[in-house]
């Protein structure tokens, strides 16, 4: 494989990558400008990889490899993290002053 093709491959992972880091909640979504976390859709961009390091075994260089494996290592352990942590409850919505207790509400007891 020549060097063009071992920098397009490169870039193909890393932008996978980071687009599982958005998904992960681990960085910023550039278009939104909040961090969010959508933990299927970051198991799907892992699978994407998994697939990716499936079908070209034997067809990678060295270095395309191991930035395939460290991606996925890295990745991988990323996403069993955000996985421990769960996803939080949302808070309940309050909708009005009927919804605080005495002591909750402003000038309370």
């Amino acid at each position: 494989m020549n060097d063009r093709n071992t920098q397009l491959f490169v870039s193909l992972v890393i932008g996978l990558v980071q687009a599982a880091y958005v998904q992960l909640g681990k960085v910023k979504n550039e278009m939104t400008g909040k961090v969010e976390k959508h933990l299927e859709a970051a198991r799907i961009t892992i699978d994407t990889l998994a697939a990716l390091e499936l079908k070209t075994k034997g067809n990678l260089t060295d270095e395309e490899e191991g930035v395939l494996k460290r991606a996925l290592t890295e990745l991988r352990m990323n996403y069993v993290d955000e996985m421990k942590k769960g996803t939080p409850e949302p808070e309940p919505a309050v909708t009005g002053a009927e919804s605080l207790t005495s002591d909750e509400a402003p000038g309370g007891p």
